[in-house]
């Protein structure tokens, strides 16, 4: 399993958009049909809300990939 750490800047990103900037989406649209799908996991469980607000300590994964946000 992959792993990428995302900085977080800000006090959230929406989940499409953290996939989008990590590379795992190639876009918008693309993110939104990963999360719709089923195949994003937020902490463990699966997340199917698109505009879930990531946070800091949130640990984001899809298939082989894992992000780590801190």
């Amino acid at each position: 399993m992959s792993a990428i750490t995302f900085e977080l800047k800000e006090e959230f990103i929406p989940l499409i958009q953290l996939l989008k900037y990590t590379g795992v989406a190639e876009s918008g649209a693309d993110a939104s049909d990963m999360v719709i799908s089923g195949m994003v996991y937020n902490n463990g469980k699966p997340e199917t809300r698109k505009r879930y607000k990531v946070r800091k300590g949130d640990v984001i994964s899809i298939g082989d990939q894992l992000i780590q946000i801190s």
